[in-house]
């Protein structure tokens, strides 16, 4: 074993714990139609998010140059705290729960956004997109967590408030973890914060693609997930199962196969990812008639998702110009932030307006841009630099 292997284990078991609070907002519909409200306000609350998380992604790097990315996390970690906390404790619906959004988005945006960047300075280039995929992993266990808890919850008799109540609890325990992490961080050598200039080299770049991609993906996945309770109640089924074989599939995929996945051509791997993604949302949308159809369709959208993200986020380091790997990074938890924040405001207004069949509709389109994207950069980008790149090597 090397000496980052317990440091890389820590910061995984940290993620998960962090990445709680994000996945208790799958069941912010179910809580703000609770006190009265209906998706639309909730699409609302979680979009506000995006605004927060557009400053909190501009300005991470900014203080981690400052603080070091670990101490620069365990900051965020305050804001996930009081976001929970305020979410759980605002009677009612108001527009106080717009300010939860806003520090929802800040801290799962510095999060979110420098977990990759501490990855890629403890590992080598070539075995950066497993260490993704294993960091990724992490968050999406404690994303898909989020809801199970507030099922177990319900299940108990407890009130949905008691999801963001745990949520708050572990990522006061992640803020710890992260806060040891610092103590043992060594100063960064290559700076983090973005500027124009830096922006402007990554976009001219190839990376542009899966920024891009990475947004739409996003988008697929925060309209899916963030109503998938007002889905479930639609078809007379159980929203946990949605989430049960999405994180499993998800989860399975990336800790398991991703080794193998990332020594595949990327291009190829993410054009057949990508049509996954689109067969699971035309799944949900005509085939899904049962809970076993449910769960499959989940699992079809995880196994597409999560591996896909993994894939593309390597690209994205990849394809970066010299000297722009951090920026590009950035640049990329900045599109995801977009798709998974952004498309939840629209996603909301389709279902007051039109049902759960217009908001599977707009996904669908969402998708389908997507994997044509992904089929064009498999048609025109040139692979064997980037496998060769990608191939698994030691851990410093």
């Amino acid at each position: 074993m090397t000496k980052t292997t317990p440091r890389f284990g820590l910061l995984c078991l940290a993620s998960y714990l962090l990445s709680l609070s994000y996945g208790s907002t799958f069941l912010l519909s179910l809580l703000v139609t609770s006190r009265g409200g209906n998706e639309q306000d909730a699409g609302s609350i979680i979009s506000v998010a995006m605004l927060s998380t557009v400053v909190a992604v501009l300005a991470c790097g900014h203080l981690a140059d400052w603080l070091g990315a670990a101490r620069a996390i365990s900051r965020s970690a305050l804001c996930l705290i009081a976001a929970c906390l305020g979410f759980a404790l605002i009677p009612g619906f108001s527009h106080s729960l717009w300010l939860c959004g806003l520090l929802l988005g800040l801290g799962w945006g510095a999060f979110y956004t420098l977990g990759p960047i501490l990855v890629a300075a403890l590992v080598d280039p070539a075995r950066r997109t497993h260490c993704f995929a294993l960091l990724s992993g992490s968050m999406m266990s404690g994303i898909g967590s989020g809801p199970l808890v507030g099922k177990l919850a319900s299940l108990a008799g407890l009130p949905v408030e008691t999801v963001f109540y745990v949520a708050a609890a572990a990522s006061a325990l992640g803020l710890l973890i992260f806060a040891h992490l610092a103590r043992q961080q060594r100063q960064q050598a290559a700076r983090v914060s973005i500027s124009w200039r830096a922006t402007s080299e990554v976009l001219r770049s190839s990376a542009r693609w899966p920024i891009l991609m990475v947004g739409l993906g996003g988008a697929v996945f925060g309209g899916l997930g963030s109503f998938q309770t007002s889905y479930a109640a639609s078809r007379g089924l159980d929203y946990s199962l949605f989430f049960i074989g999405f994180m499993l599939a998800a989860i399975g995929c990336r800790l398991l196969i991703a080794g193998w996945v990332v020594k595949r051509d990327p291009y190829r791997t993410s054009c057949l990812l990508s049509g996954l993604m689109v067969l699971a949302v035309v799944a949900l949308n005509w085939w899904v008639h049962d809970s076993l159809g449910y769960l499959l369709a989940a699992a079809l959208l995880g196994v597409g998702y999560g591996l896909n993200y993994s894939v593309i986020n390597g690209l994205a380091a990849s394809e970066a110009p010299n000297g722009y790997t951090a920026q590009a990074l950035l640049l990329f938890s900045l599109g995801y932030f977009f798709g998974v924040f952004g498309f939840p405001l629209l996603a909301g207004t389709l279902i007051v307006q039109g049902g759960v069949e217009a908001l599977l509709l707009s996904v669908l389109c969402v998708a389908l841009l997507n994997w044509s994207i992904s089929a064009g950069r498999l048609l025109t980008a040139p692979r064997a630099s980037v496998v060769s790149a990608q191939r698994p090597g030691p851990v410093k």
